[in-house]
């Protein structure tokens, strides 16, 4: 006879059955959403959980997009998600514990572009079809045999690289007209410009570099001072692989060039681990112009638990480079070199909590270091107790404009000795919470303490200076029903110079017609508005007009004369701008309009200067020539279009317009009081340092232009692409310079540079999994006017080599 289990057994069986089904603690749970880029839930996706090369569990979204996945196995995983008519979804790597719950969303895109999530643009990662900015992304692989951004920034509307000589010459980045020093460069989201904003994109390398992020227009409204003009994103890689690997390229080419790379990445178990050494070498195809640039790059992550992890960042750049200077002006080569140590370094730790509350914390560093020395022998001469170099003089030249007139004569050396320090530490913390109804506010917290020194060894100047910095933000963006996004916030700035400044900023983005199957669905329409904030620079505040006034003793002229210390450079910027798909997906359309004022912009004045607007007697103007003023202002509006074409699997067509109209409106500079003249060229008013009142700033060219037409098959890929300019308004700067100390090798400034069009052409080839070779040509058509009048940039030149694989999976 069977005998019936105790009530008290079968009661403990029941509660140990509900535990195990109720908390798996030996299971990784992966949760989250899927949704279109417009953020409508995607029902019936298929997300697979990968290991290695197996797939250990997979499900399928719920109609509201929500799925649940789980696996009984600890490790690395990656998240590949598929519906029809998307394209797949390859997510980035994460580590998970056998009790870890872990939350991913994914976008999905409609098209057969790659995927785009941005960050620049709200601080948070957001779809670019959501974001009512004009940004950028510009794919890594586009830099897989590239040896720095040069090209790659030409690749973007509104946008002007320009490089002051050859390789390791100065590239400074214009956007949409506004200055160099008004971009806001994050590395890894630590700031990265000198104190005042400038930044030299020659001393970036595309080792373990991810594609860049352009955001262009003002954003001091997340990133404070800096973003007047734009946000460029650098960040540097992650390692997905599961083992140890060891990436090498060598190439080499013409111009006694070669290059060198080893990247050594990895996981294991919670960590990720990636460090990379780089350095190039080349002769340059002038005479003194060697260079060099040695990169080392490191990007550590660990998952403390399983929705929190700490990152350190770290690169290193070390170069050296000759001065030859304006070699055509000159007719030879000067002989000086210019080295630059650049260090960028963060720890940052990130935690998200239920999904939807994000925190991120962040101790970044910054330091920089320029030395320009000058190897000519002769000694420094004083002339009425004051130390100046010794005047050297070139060949006898004749130069040409692109505006057709020329200039003959022998110019002096410009030869400056210099040793500036840029220093930077900064603490960051960001706290963004999501809402229900898709509703996320974001509040920021930015502390920087900035050290800084310019040193001029032949002058004896020698000044210091420190600032401490604070920025309070509040961001607020949304959507209603899928169709109008919003964008919405401010800053509150205390900045050790100039004070208090608030930055707000507004965007909006609505999709009258969602993307389909039809020919024109899928349409978009942005508008955004910002203001953006911009502090001096070291030499703008050491030379500041009422500084050099207290400096001299004559504090009561500061009173008498409405004297005003010098402020924060300020701009204002809108624009609008329509996306528009086109045969289901393959053809993109873009374009857009922007008006941009630059207001309270800093520039030196010269004695006539003070006399002319300040009514300052010529006794004292005369103590305190070269002070800065916030008295510069200029617009600068046009057109951007940009069409992207996928006519074919394999086959990739993109290209760009941009027409820039731009003005200057006040300058109280020497040029606008008295304008210089070449006396071989009379009645032509040239600005000899700064542009004349009414006409275009320098070096923004009307018409801007690129092109790129990209094959890629499984083993063999080729692009070739193109960037174009028109003539700009520049100068020669040979004010009171020539062999009598005249101006006859001034030229006018209207349409100087020259217009150009540099192609350029690249090749790879996969031989095996694990070897690949490659060949990088630029300039086909040899141009060399591509810089500022009297620079010539390289000719042709080819870079050949090979890339190996060792390890990996």
């Amino acid at each position: 006879m069977h005998t019936p289990a105790p009530r008290s057994a079968i009661s403990i069986l029941a509660i140990v059955a509900a535990f195990l089904l109720t908390f798996p603690a030996h299971a990784v749970i992966v949760r989250g959403t899927v949704t279109t880029p417009l953020g409508v839930p995607l029902g019936n996706a298929r997300i697979q959980l990968i290991q290695g090369r197996r797939v250990v569990a997979f499900t399928f979204t719920l109609m509201d997009g929500t799925y649940e996945i789980r696996s009984g196995l600890p490790g690395r995983f990656v998240l590949l998600t598929s519906a029809s008519p998307f394209t797949p979804s390859i997510g980035d790597a994460f580590y998970g514990g056998r009790t870890a719950i872990i939350t991913r969303t994914i976008v999905l895109e409609y098209s057969t572009v790659t995927p785009q999530l941005a960050v620049t643009a709200t601080g948070i990662s957001t779809p670019i079809q959501q974001i009512p900015a004009a940004i950028t992304l510009i794919p890594k692989q586009d830099l897989e045999t590239q040896i720095n951004l040069l090209n790659d920034l030409r690749q973007a509307p509104g946008t002007n690289a320009i490089q002051t000589g050859q390789a390791g010459g100065q590239i400074d980045l214009y956007i949409r007209g506004g200055s160099p020093d008004a971009n806001k460069i994050l590395l890894d989201g630590v700031p990265a410009t000198n104190i005042g904003g400038d930044f030299d994109f020659s001393t970036i390398a595309t080792t373990t570099l991810a594609g860049p992020e352009l955001y262009r227009g003002a954003n001091s409204a997340l990133y404070g001072t800096g973003a007047e003009a734009s946000a460029v994103s650098l960040a540097t890689t992650r390692s997905n692989f599961l083992h140890p690997t060891l990436d090498y390229t060598g190439d080499a080419g013409n111009f006694h060039t070669y290059r060198n790379e080893a990247i050594l990445s990895g996981t294991f178990n919670k960590l990720d681990y990636q460090a990379a050494f780089s350095r190039f070498n080349t002769s340059n195809a002038l005479p003194r112009d060697e260079y060099h640039l040695t990169t080392s790059t490191a990007n550590i992550g660990y998952s403390i638990f399983s929705n929190t992890t700490a990152r350190f960042t770290l690169r290193n750049a070390d170069s050296a480079a000759g001065l030859p200077q304006a070699h055509d002006i000159y007719g030879i080569s000067a002989s000086g070199k210019q080295s630059d140590q650049n260090l960028v370094s963060g720890l940052t730790i990130e935690n998200t909590l239920a999904g939807n509350w994000h925190n991120l914390a962040r101790y970044g560093i910054s330091r920089h270091r320029e030395q320009e020395q000058q190897f000519d022998q002769s000694l420094p001469i004083t002339i009425n107790g004051i130390v100046v170099p010794p005047i050297t003089y070139g060949n006898l030249v004749t130069l040409r404009g692109a505006n057709g007139y020329t200039a003959t004569g022998q110019a002096a050396f410009l030869s400056p000795t210099l040793d500036n320090v840029h220093n930077r530490d900064e603490l960051y913390y960001q706290t963004d919470y999501t809402f229900p109804y898709r509703i996320a506010a974001l509040f920021s917290f930015h502390y920087e303490d900035e050290r800084g020194r310019l040193y001029n060894p032949t002058t004896g100047f020698n000044q210091k200076a420190q600032r401490t910095n604070f920025l309070y933000t509040l961001q607020l963006q949304g959507d209603i029903r899928h169709r109008l996004f919003y964008s919405l916030g401010g800053a509150i700035e205390r900045n050790h110079l100039y004070g208090t400044a608030g930055t707000p900023r507004l965007g909006l983005t609505y999709v009258p017609v969602r993307p389909g199957h039809r020919v024109f669905h899928g349409t978009s329409l942005r508008a955004s508005a910002a203001t953006g904030v911009q502090e001096p620079t070291l030499e703008d505040q050491f030379t500041s007009l009422s500084t050099l006034l207290d400096q001299t003793g004559n504090q009561s002229a500061i009173a008498t004369y409405n004297i005003s210390p010098i402020s924060a450079q300020r701009s204002r910027t809108f624009d609008l701008g329509v996306d528009q798909n086109i045969l289901n997906q393959k053809l993109i359309l873009k374009a857009g309009y922007f008006h941009n004022q630059f207001s309270h912009q800093l520039e030196h004045l010269a004695p006539n200067g003070l006399e002319q607007y300040f009514a300052i007697p010529a006794i004292l103007a005369l103590q305190v020539p070269n002070a800065s003023l916030n008295s510069l202002a200029y617009r600068t509006q046009g057109l951007e279009l940009e069409l992207q074409y996928q006519p074919l699997t394999h086959l990739f067509l993109r290209g760009g317009y941009t027409y820039l109209a731009s003005l200057v409106e006040q300058s109280f500079t020497s040029d606008n009081v008295s304008p210089a003249f070449n006396p071989n060229l009379p009645g032509i008013p040239i600005g000899a340092l700064s542009p004349i009142v009414g006409n275009r700033p320098f070096n923004r060219p009307p018409s801007t232009g690129f092109f790129a037409v990209q094959y890629t098959a499984s083993r063999f890929s080729a692009a070739i692409k193109g960037a174009l300019a028109s003539r700009s308004d520049d100068s020669t700067f040979q004010l009171h310079n020539d062999r009598n100390g005249g101006n006859t090798l001034l030229l006018p400034n209207q349409d100087l540079d020259f217009g150009y069009a540099k192609l350029d052409l690249n090749l790879l080839f996969n031989a095996t999994r694990h070897v690949t070779a490659f060949t990088q040509l630029d300039n086909l058509l040899s141009q060399q006017h591509i810089g500022p009048i009297g620079y010539p940039g390289l000719p042709f030149t080819i870079r050949a080599g090979m890339k190996i694989r060792i390890g990996g999976n």
